[in-house]
C-alpha cells in the first residue's frame, strides 16, 4: 500500500480498540490521530465524504448524544457548513475512521479491514 493509512480513533471507543488490535496483529503501519485532540480538517472530511456511499449519513453518528442535542436541522445545512461543524465537533463523527486516500472504513468492520490488506 503506497498511501499512508490514517486511523482516527478515540481511546474509550470499543470499536476503535478492536480496529487498532486488528491493525497491530496484521502488522499494518498507520498514523493514529486522536479524533478529539487532532480532528480531521474540513478538507480531510471532504476527502472522506467523497469516498462514502451515502455521503454524510455514513460518517454522522446520529445515535450520539451530541447529535441528539444539536439545535440545528442538518437537512438545512450546506455541505461546507456541515463539514465545518464536524471538524469543530468531532463527537458527531462515527468512529473509528480508517482512511488511506483510496479506501475508507468507518466503524470496526473486520471483512472490510481484511479487504483493505488484499
Amino acid at each position: 500500500m503506497d498511501h499512508q493509512l490514517t486511523f482516527y480513533t478515540y481511546p474509550s471507543c470499543t470499536s476503535c480498540r478492536k480496529a487498532k488490535a486488528f491493525l497491530k496483529e496484521k502488522g499494518i503501519q498507520y498514523e493514529e490521530r486522536h479524533l478529539f485532540k487532532n480532528p480531521p480538517s474540513v478538507k480531510e472530511l471532504l476527502d472522506i465524504v467523497k469516498m462514502t456511499h451515502n455521503g454524510m449519513d455514513d460518517i454522522l453518528s446520529t445515535r450520539s448524544r451530541t447529535f441528539k442535542e444539536l439545535d440545528k436541522d442538518i437537512e438545512d445545512m450546506t455541505v461546507s457548513e456541515l463539514l465545518e461543524m464536524l471538524s469543530e465537533e468531532p463527537r458527531l463523527l462515527r468512529r473509528p475512521i480508517i482512511f488511506d486516500g483510496e479506501k475508507l472504513i468507518i466503524g470496526f468492520n473486520k471483512s472490510a479491514m481484511e479487504n483493505l490488506l488484499a
